[in-house]
């Protein structure tokens, strides 16, 4: 089993149910700011999701540990950003406002990572 991949697999079930339930079962509860913050959240789920896919690919060889770690945060990205920017949406609670930058610096040390393994990583 590849835990990453399955990770990324699971990640984007549920961004795809999030963006469905913005869609079909918060418009119209919550206002539309409320909902853009939502849909935000279940977007930038989506493309970690596939960022984690990439790096359970690129985990190999000497590309391994740096690809792993770039997956970690992509997860731990999706967590605090994603994670907060829902709960955001649907308590209105902006002290949660202040957990979503931690979620966003995760990213980028994700993307630096995952740019860490591209250049250990041996094709062919």
């Amino acid at each position: 089993m590849n835990f990453w991949l399955l990770t990324a697999a699971i990640n984007g079930f549920v961004a795809v149910a999030a963006g469905a339930f913005a869609a079909h079962g918060l418009e119209g509860r919550i206002d539309s700011h409320a909902l853009d913050i939502f849909e935000t959240g279940a977007r930038y789920e989506m493309y970690h999701a596939l960022a984690i896919a990439i790096a359970a690919f690129a985990a190999r060889g000497a590309a391994t540990g740096p690809a792993r770690a770039a997956a970690a945060l992509f997860l731990g990205g999706i967590a605090l950003f994603s994670g907060s920017l829902y709960l955001l949406a649907l308590t209105n609670i902006r002290a949660l406002g202040f957990i979503t930058p931690f979620g966003g610096l995760c990213f980028l040390a994700g993307w630096a990572f995952l740019g860490y393994a591209a250049l250990k990583l041996k094709i062919g």
